[in-house]
């Protein structure tokens, strides 16, 4: 179990994370603490994450809602553990 979870930390930390964030009245899509693209509609910014973390596998699109919070994440690439279902 141990060598399980340490093994999934690993590859949850080699995927690049890119993040839809609320900031300064605009929505901005995000990495490594620099933003990439800045739009007026969270669907704008979103759809230009997606495209962004799609070409840069593998890698996760972290979107947040206006308060900070998480609403979804997505994952792009090979995820050598897929959900179930």
């Amino acid at each position: 179990l141990v060598l399980f979870l340490f093994e999934r930390q690993q590859t949850m930390a080699t995927r690049a994370q890119y993040w839809v964030q609320y900031l300064d009245n605009r929505w901005k899509v995000r990495h490594a603490g620099s933003t990439l693209s800045t739009h007026v509609l969270k669907d704008d910014a979103v759809s230009a994450g997606a495209k962004i973390a799609k070409a840069n596998p593998p890698s996760e699109l972290v979107i947040c809602r206006m308060d900070g919070t998480i609403e979804d994440k997505r994952t792009y690439g090979n995820d050598p553990y897929p959900p179930r279902g």
